[in-house]
This record gives C-alpha cells, sequence and structure tokens, in this order.
C-alpha cells in the first residue's frame, strides 16, 4: 500500500515537474525568437552605413531636395569620405562647402569631389558642389548667408559624421512636416540650476542626461536640418554680441543658432532617431572643462535675449519599418 502511495506522489511530482519544465523551455524559446527577430530588424545598423536599407517610398520624397552644408577644417580625406556617401542619397540638391582654410581648395580636391558626386549621385543627377571661401576662420562662417542656394533647406553637418542615407531622408521628411522648426540627431539640454537659488541660471548637460531623463531642448547643428532663412538672421538680426562671443571664444556655435531658432519659433526642436557613425577624431567635447564653459554660454546667450528661449520637450521621431518597439 505505502509503496502503491509512493509510487503515485512520484508520478504526479515528475508531472508537475515535466509540465513545470516545459513552460520554462517554452518561455526561453519565445525569449529566444524575440531577441533574433530585434536583431534581425536591427542588422542594417550593425553592419555600418554602406548597408543596404530600404529606401522611403518615391511619393513621399520631395520635388525639391535639400543643401548639404558641410564644414571642414584641414581634413580632406574625411570630407571625401563624406561627401562621396551623401552623394548617394535621394534628396540632395547640392554640396555647399565651409571653406575657411588659408590656403583655397586645391584643384585636385575639386576634381575628385566632383567625379564622386558624379559617381555616386543616383538616377543621373546633377548635384552641384560650391566651396564657401571664407577670408578669416571663424565658427560663425557655417551660418554665414549663402545667395544662390537651390533649396529651401540646409543639413549642416560636420565633415567627420556619416549618417545612413535612409536615416537623412527620414529627418529631411520629419523637417518638411515643421519647416521652422530645427530637425537633428544629437539632442542636449538645458537645466534651472537649483543649487545657486536663482532663477535666471541654468546648466548645459549633454548626452547622458538626456538619454537619463528623456528630455532635451537643443539639437546641435553639427548633425541637423533648418531652414535657410536662419541663416541670414544668424549673420543680420541675431545680436551681434553674440557672434563675438563664438568668435572669441571658439566654440558654441551650435547653441547660438538653437537660442535664434528657438527665440523665432517659441517651439522645440525634434529629435529623429539615428545610428551616428564618426569616422574622425573626438573634438574639443573630449576636452576638460567643457560642459562648464558650453554652461557659461547658455547663461550669456540668455542674458543677451533677455529671457531663456530655448523650449524643453520629450517627442522623438523613429522610423517604426525598423522599430519593432517604439
Amino acid at each position: 500500500m505505502r509503496t502503491s502511495l509512493f509510487s503515485r506522489r512520484t508520478i504526479r511530482q515528475g508531472a508537475v515537474f515535466a509540465a513545470g519544465s516545459a513552460k520554462i523551455k517554452l518561455m526561453l524559446a519565445c525569449c529566444l525568437l524575440l531577441t533574433l527577430i530585434a536583431f534581425s530588424g536591427r542588422t542594417p545598423s550593425f553592419m555600418g552605413w554602406n548597408q543596404y536599407a530600404a529606401p522611403l517610398p518615391r511619393s513621399s520624397l520631395p520635388r525639391r531636395g535639400y543643401t548639404l552644408l558641410i564644414n571642414t577644417w584641414k581634413r580632406n580625406d574625411l570630407l571625401k569620405q563624406s561627401i562621396s556617401h551623401y552623394a548617394s542619397c535621394p534628396g540632395l540638391d547640392s554640396v555647399h562647402i565651409v571653406w575657411s582654410e588659408p590656403d583655397p581648395p586645391s584643384e585636385s580636391l575639386i576634381k575628385f569631389l566632383n567625379h564622386a558626386i558624379k559617381l555616386n549621385s543616383k538616377d543621373a543627377r546633377e548635384i552641384e558642389l560650391k566651396f564657401d571661401i571664407n577670408k578669416e576662420d571663424s565658427l560663425n562662417n557655417r551660418f554665414k548667408e549663402i545667395k544662390d542656394l537651390k533649396s529651401d533647406v540646409v543639413f549642416s553637418i560636420d565633415d567627420d559624421i556619416i549618417f545612413p542615407c535612409t536615416t537623412v531622408e527620414l529627418a529631411f521628411s520629419v523637417w518638411q512636416s515643421a519647416p521652422d522648426t530645427m530637425v537633428g540627431f544629437v539632442p542636449r539640454v538645458h537645466w534651472l540650476d537649483k543649487s545657486t537659488g536663482n532663477q535666471d541660471t541654468y546648466v548645459y548637460s549633454g548626452w547622458w542626461s538626456v538619454w537619463w531623463t528623456g528630455t532635451y531642448s537643443m539639437i546641435l547643428s553639427k548633425a541637423s536640418f533648418f531652414h535657410k532663412k536662419y541663416l541670414s538672421m544668424y549673420t543680420y538680426e541675431m545680436p551681434s554680441s553674440i557672434r563675438e562671443y563664438v568668435t572669441n571664444n571658439r566654440n558654441c556655435e551650435d547653441i547660438a543658432m538653437s537660442f535664434l531658432v528657438a527665440n523665432a519659433t517659441g517651439a522645440p526642436p525634434i529629435w529623429v532617431k539615428g545610428n551616428i557613425f564618426e569616422i574622425g577624431s573626438t573634438g574639443i567635447s573630449s576636452l576638460g572643462g567643457h560642459n562648464e564653459r558650453r554652461t557659461h554660454c547658455v547663461n550669456w546667450f540668455a542674458g543677451e535675449y533677455g529671457r531663456m528661449p530655448l523650449v524643453s520637450t520629450s517627442v522623438k521621431a523613429v522610423d517604426s519599418r525598423f522599430c519593432w518597439f517604439w
């Protein structure tokens, strides 16, 4: 009798254990499947910026494209690589290179870039290439008014950053829905400095603060779309003291542009999610005291405007075709 009872208990326990084990295996299999699906959806970003990705539908592409406004300084190898890549983007109309070096661009460089654009451009498009030559070396040069722009919008970019064309076209389509707004890929944020007890003192914070809080109030011009009218406003309407500050301190021209657009619109910028491929060495942001200098810029500019024009937001634009969780 005891033997029989023991056998039945053993069988029951074995059955329960087997059922539990089956459930655990099923859950693990589901987790593995979801992981594989998520990874496969992100494979292009892991493979690099030359990896093929489905283009936007032709109906969503604009009749008029954008101007690539690229800032460079004695890094011809990076300039060549960047322009060769962006020439393949379907919305590109023209390329303007902000040139502030003491010597003019060489004939060999001009020849190489023209050939690269012709070789990489799609559908036999004619993409205009121009060098905007500046006599003085100033960070304000990147926002000087350009009289002969072919398009209404510029894609301002540094020479050491690459974005996949599909990401660029997504940001362009977002800008088209809000053409007075600054749209881009590198968000930053300002906070009220509570440690001072002063309601008019602010702190500049970088990427990790944006990532942690999900809040931003600036889009850096190293990778952003904005209307060409802001070039004229930066040159002629923005307080001249801000341009002088940028020239003297060799910093914060990107924050100055964010202030300008926010002051004109009273609206926040729009952050577009995108993979950034940095092809150059680290810049001034890696130097010690960078955030302190940027904090000083924010407070100085706010004082010049007589108020804080920056508007914070938590909105982020993503391409839902490549995101399983959004």
